[in-house]
């Protein structure tokens, strides 16, 4: 009786095995292996080195910048104090929470204190979905542009410049909106000053 048990669990036992040593094996080593080929700079996240090849963030995840000299990020839910990568979620508030609304009237105020006036952007004021959104639309990094270069001594014009040179299509010209990356935008304000 164990014998023809045995013989009836054999084959579902070697095809869980076979399945296993596939799927969780050779695609995952194959598919690697293509993308470190194909796409190596994509495959290793997206890092981003300094001068001496030091890695100092990935371009698709936001960091918070907050000296006046450099673009703010995108405000960020993610973790007690915001752009913790381990801890991306949004805030899950309902439009009409209080909390919501204090911290939306909480960023409006700093961005006023920062000397930005007229009508904000939306993602000046509110934390995406991630809590980690790498980018800004072009029009919330032009509202901070004479804060930067008041700070950095620059002329207003050459920072806009850089946020023109910065800014990036939508996919196709269809997919998505024109995002300007903070990250790499403040790396390029800063080569622009040495």
């Amino acid at each position: 009786m164990l014998t023809e048990t045995f013989r009836a669990l054999r084959p579902t036992v070697v095809l869980l095995l076979l399945v296993t040593i596939v799927t969780g094996l050779l695609y995952p080593a194959a598919i690697t292996g293509i993308a470190q080929v194909a796409l190596p700079v994509q495959a290793n996240g997206s890092l981003l080195s300094d001068v001496h090849g030091q890695p100092i963030g990935s371009a698709l995840i936001a960091q918070n910048f907050t000296g006046p000299t450099y673009f703010h990020p995108r405000p960020s839910a993610a973790g007690k104090d915001g752009y913790d990568a381990s801890s991306s979620a949004a805030t899950n508030l309902a439009p009409g929470s209080k909390d919501l609304r204090d911290a939306i009237a909480k960023r409006v105020s700093s961005a006023r204190a920062e000397g930005m006036t007229g009508d904000l952007p939306a993602d000046l004021v509110t934390t995406s979905a991630s809590g980690l959104d790498p980018d800004l639309s072009p029009e919330a990094a032009l509202l901070q542009a004479p804060r930067v270069a008041k700070a950095r001594g620059l002329a207003v014009g050459k920072v806009t410049a850089l946020i023109d040179a910065q800014t990036e299509a939508p996919l196709l010209g269809i997919i998505g909106e024109r995002h300007v990356n903070v990250l790499l935008l403040n790396r390029q304000l800063d080569a622009s000053a040495q």
